[in-house]
């Protein structure tokens, strides 16, 4: 779920195999103008969280594919990832605890746990990774608010859907340099692309949104590789 316009949103990523325990923190969070995707085991949690700008991770420990520790210890040791991890598990000793600190986690929440109190520990992860930023990403006169998801050029308002959101914000983060259609298709669909070519109808509805008012295209086509954002050419 997108948030309207205009409210603060935080982006995170759900790692939990209980589809139930999912839908709950859906159902709480999502009232609480957070965007968020969900993944049930460590392989497609991994993925996403390489090609996904998350704002806090929550991870559970026993997954299916690759536990929870191992995929903290993947993303800190191997991939560098910096996002802030809440670990969320039903082990409860100090020792686990440990572990869990040692593969780089930030925060441990025990199950069971009240959502207000998961929610309270997101948010404080999020104020201390992020402080009082603005996150914002500019390209000539375009400009993203991470935090907002507001996207504005030439002090016009565009509105987005959320596959288009993710695009921009992905080719706004890597500007000038080309992303690949690839890395874009795996954005969206991960592992479950559709048949046809699904990325170029949100490429036309991207390129309509922020270029089709303006003198100077921003967004460009690379013939047979993908995409970039870049006042030149």
């Amino acid at each position: 779920m997108i948030p309207a316009f205009g409210a603060a949103a935080i982006r995170v990523l759900i790692v939990e195999d209980n589809r139930d325990i999912c839908a709950n923190i859906a159902a709480y969070l999502e009232n609480h103008h957070y965007v968020l995707d969900f993944a049930y085991d460590g392989i497609s949690a991994m993925h996403l969280a390489l090609t996904n700008p998350y704002d806090v991770i929550v991870l559970d420990l026993m997954l299916p594919g690759m536990d929870g520790l191992s995929l903290c210890q993947k993303l800190r040791a191997d991939a560098k990832v910096d996002i802030p991890v809440l670990m969320l598990t039903a082990r409860d000793t100090l020792d686990d605890k440990l572990k869990g600190f040692a593969v780089g986690a930030d925060d441990y929440l025990v199950k069971p746990f009240a959502l207000q109190e998961l929610h309270a520990r997101v948010q404080a992860l999020y104020k201390r990774s992020h402080g009082k930023s603005d996150r914002l990403l500019a390209v000539g006169d375009l400009v993203l608010n991470r935090s907002t998801l507001q996207v504005h050029r030439a002090g016009r308002h565009i509105a987005l859907n959320p596959a288009c959101m993710k695009i921009l914000e992905r080719l706004m983060a890597e500007s000038p340099a080309v992303v690949t259609r690839e890395t874009l298709e795996a954005l969206l669909w991960a592992d479950e692309r559709p048949d046809g070519d699904a990325l170029r109808s949100h490429m036309y509805k991207l390129r309509q949104a922020i270029d089709r008012q303006f003198e100077r295209p921003l967004l460009h086509t690379v013939h047979r590789v993908g995409y970039r954002i870049a006042e030149d050419v």
